[in-house]
């Protein structure tokens, strides 16, 4: 038995479901549109320049969680998973996770994606471990900070290793399966990394070092977001 290790926006879904969560709330008039149209293209460039501020991005991000009433707050998320990200879930994704399942593996999603918005994401694909960045809450509300460490690059890694010393999980023939460059520090980690349809610069790094690279995609062909 080994640990199985997903990334999910680009990976395990067709999209990035932190940008389609600001987009939901645009649409829904909850944000403002033209505020967080700016503040995506800005932090989509730092992105691809490779500075991306993970806090100041977290702060743009859970803002609207402690902006608004807690229980509001799920009855969006509900309508959200169902209607922007069941579509847009992946059947081979699905299949891959099954085969691990199949083999008594552990599974484990690490996202940079706030817990709020991917924990049911990773419910419908079956998984119950997940490791990703959480937003603060204080009595019954949300406060638009981040608890704790930001679950994006290293980050991943260190709360990983965290999540080990209180598991019974060892790295030992560990996989971990992602789209993204920012994941470098985690692929290279466990013993069989896995490019998921993988961005540019993964592509380069994945072929140079002889890893894995395949495709969960049936034909979709999402905008191109944030790699998480």
């Amino acid at each position: 038995m080994s640990l199985a290790i997903f990334d999910l926006d680009n990976t395990l879904i067709a999209d990035d479901s932190d940008y389609l969560w600001g987009q939901f709330l645009v649409d829904q008039g909850i944000v403002d549109k033209a505020y967080y149209e700016a503040a995506n293209i800005k932090f989509y460039k730092q992105y691809k320049e490779g500075n991306l501020d993970i806090l100041e991005f977290l702060s743009f991000s859970l803002k609207p969680l402690a902006d608004n009433d807690t229980q509001q707050l799920y009855e969006w998320r509900e309508q959200f998973i169902r209607d922007i990200i069941t579509p847009i879930l992946l059947t081979p994704a699905q299949e891959l996770i099954n085969q691990h399942r199949a083999k008594g593996d552990t599974l484990l999603v690490i996202t940079a994606t706030n817990r709020f918005v991917t924990e049911p994401i990773v419910n419908l694909y079956g998984i119950k471990n997940l490791l990703a960045s959480s937003p603060e809450f204080i009595n019954g509300q949300y406060t638009g900070k981040v608890d704790g460490i930001p679950c994006f690059q290293e980050g991943k890694v260190k709360l990983l290793e965290a999540w080990l010393k209180t598991s019974n999980e060892t790295m030992q023939n560990s996989y971990f399966y992602s789209d993204s460059h920012n994941d470098l520090p985690l692929l290279k980690l466990v013993d069989h990394p896995v490019a998921v349809d993988p961005d540019e610069k993964l592509t380069v790094f994945a072929t140079e070092n002889n890893w894995p690279i395949i495709s969960l995609r049936q034909g979709v062909c999402p905008e191109e977001h944030f790699h998480k």
